[in-house]
């Protein structure tokens, strides 16, 4: 087993797929890093839930985020890459059209907490518009990446149906939020 560290990125550098190296800031590299963290989040609220149906839900996104990763690793020009495709957009929307007709209709702005699972998964959906925000700041230079950026919407409004469907099947009441 080769050693996990390797001492080449010791001095702010690190290498994209491909093997160009890049400045560990780079606009790749902090959109990789984001969809890397959203991922890590998604894995909290796996190993916290107790509904086998959301922990085959997040397992599939997370298996997905790595294919995200690689799309927004490597420029459009490189071939063999996977990509996220409109089918992996709609297999989204399938499932909050599923939890959506749970739920009762959202007519105020909602304080984000609840159950500690649903207060993970909004944790996890303000992580998901960060690395859409990286995303888009990614391929606006690009003029590609259409697919990948709603993707990541689609994804945080599915983190948002879910986090309330967890509070319902728990119990817990929603708090709507008042200016006082």
């Amino acid at each position: 087993m080769t050693k996990l560290y390797t001492k080449t990125g010791d001095k702010g550098e690190t290498s994209l797929l491909g093997g160009k190296r890049v400045s560990k800031d780079n606009q790749r590299v902090c959109a990789c890093g984001d969809v890397d963290e959203l991922n890590a989040s998604l894995g909290v609220v796996r190993s916290l839930t107790d509904e086998v149906s959301v922990g085959k839900m997040l397992e599939q996104i997370q298996r997905q985020l790595f294919v995200l990763g690689a799309d927004l690793a490597s420029p459009k020009e490189m071939a063999d890459v996977p990509r996220v495709t409109e089918e992996d957009v709609t297999r989204i929307e399938r499932f909050i059209d599923s939890l959506e007709g749970e739920l009762p209709p959202l007519r105020n702005f909602l304080l984000p907490g609840g159950h500690a699972v649903a207060a993970h998964l909004h944790l996890a959906r303000t992580i998901c518009r960060r690395a859409e925000r990286s995303a888009v700041t990614l391929f606006r230079a690009e003029g590609s990446g259409e697919l990948a950026i709603k993707y990541l919407n689609r994804l945080s409004d599915l983190l948002f149906v879910l986090s309330r469907w967890v509070n319902l099947k728990k119990g817990v009441d929603e708090e709507k939020w008042s200016a006082r």
